[in-house]
């Protein structure tokens, strides 16, 4: 019966890091389920308790580094702080539309990348920047969107390959 648990616990945390490209919080979704397995069957699931609060680290790293590079790319191109918070919203809310996209898989990545380059140039222009200064926050908030995301994919790899290890061993 562990090794039911075992499998199942992998197949389900493999659609979670699939989640993380539809803007869903993947990463601690692959936390949280080994946490319950662990309350609800204590002798069937062999994930301990030190990996779990490793993966709990990696999680958190995935976050701040999604986040923060989205504006910290619009900062480092010269856009302004408004434009920045605005590239944080503007990447969660055309994540959430980019699901509409006609893209499987890439289309809330797409729209997360869209969003915080329309987030940071409408931020900076209402701050007074000129549309070129606006343009170039945009394009910097849409690359460290972009590279924010895969680097969560990849962190949010390491969870599941850590977690499916420790799960079988």
């Amino acid at each position: 019966m562990v090794y039911v648990y075992a499998v199942v616990l992998t197949l389900v945390n493999l659609l979670c890091w699939v989640g993380i490209l539809f803007g869903l919080p993947g990463t601690w979704l692959m936390v949280l389920l080994p946490v319950l397995l662990k309350w609800w069957q204590p002798d069937q699931i062999m994930v301990s308790w030190t990996v779990l609060g490793v993966a709990v680290g990696l999680a958190v790293l995935g976050e701040v580094l999604e986040f923060v590079l989205g504006a910290a790319g619009a900062r480092r191109t010269g856009g302004s702080t408004r434009g920045a918070v605005l590239a944080l919203v503007g990447s969660i809310v055309g994540g959430i539309m980019g699901i509409a996209l006609p893209l499987p898989l890439v289309g809330p990545l797409l729209g997360a990348c869209c969003g915080a380059f329309v987030g940071a140039l409408s931020g900076n222009l209402w701050t007074g920047r000129t549309l070129f200064q606006s343009l170039a926050a945009g394009q910097g908030a849409a690359i460290g969107q972009f590279w924010g995301t895969v680097l969560k994919l990849a962190i949010g790899a390491i969870i599941a390959v850590m977690l499916a290890i420790a799960a079988f061993v």
